[in-house]
């Protein structure tokens, strides 16, 4: 600590670009924000992230650094708060999917089997929009916001994806 404390002094460039007050301010902001305890360091570390990129990147340091900081603790603990509402939300459209009556059979069994086997030798991103699709029933441009990718990107995975079900399954002489 001394010796970062020094280097600051010293204007070296490498010194942590947040004081102690200014991490304690994070801190603050993000667990008046919600974000629970064990996030917070990681929170305090994009912080100062945030703050190495803009040097990084030749932009002047910000007028007043602690204000800077905690507005931008205040944006990740809206980021996290809406990153958890997805996930809640994905979560609970799984859990209706299991809860669903599946007729059954024998047939009907194999079939299980054979898909279930073919989506886990899909790559996990193709596997990812044919659940979301398929199995959620969400609409491409919804997986497209979810993801944060464009529509062509999931409509390509997925029409990759079924064209290797599809083989898979013929392979397997289940259809």
């Amino acid at each position: 600590m001394l010796r970062r404390t020094a280097r600051r002094a010293q204007g070296d460039g490498h010194g942590d670009p947040l004081d102690a007050a200014q991490e304690r301010r994070v801190r603050a902001v993000l667990a008046l924000g919600g974000v629970p305890q064990a996030d917070l360091l990681d929170g305090v570390q994009q912080v100062r992230l945030r703050l190495l990129e803009r040097a990084a990147k030749g932009q002047e340091a910000p007028r007043d650094v602690s204000a800077w900081a905690a507005v931008v603790a205040s944006n990740l603990a809206m980021d996290w708060h809406r990153a958890k509402r997805r996930q809640e939300r994905l979560g609970e459209r799984l859990a209706s999917l299991r809860q669903h009556e599946h007729p059954s059979g024998e047939d009907t069994s194999v079939l299980s089997v054979a898909v279930a086997r073919g989506l886990d030798a899909l790559p996990d991103a193709q596997r990812q929009v044919v659940v979301l699709r398929f199995y959620a029933d969400l609409p491409v441009r919804s997986i497209a916001d979810e993801l944060g990718v464009p529509e062509g990107t999931v409509k390509s995975r997925l029409h990759t994806a079924v064209r290797a079900l599809r083989a898979r399954l013929h392979e397997d002489e289940v259809v």
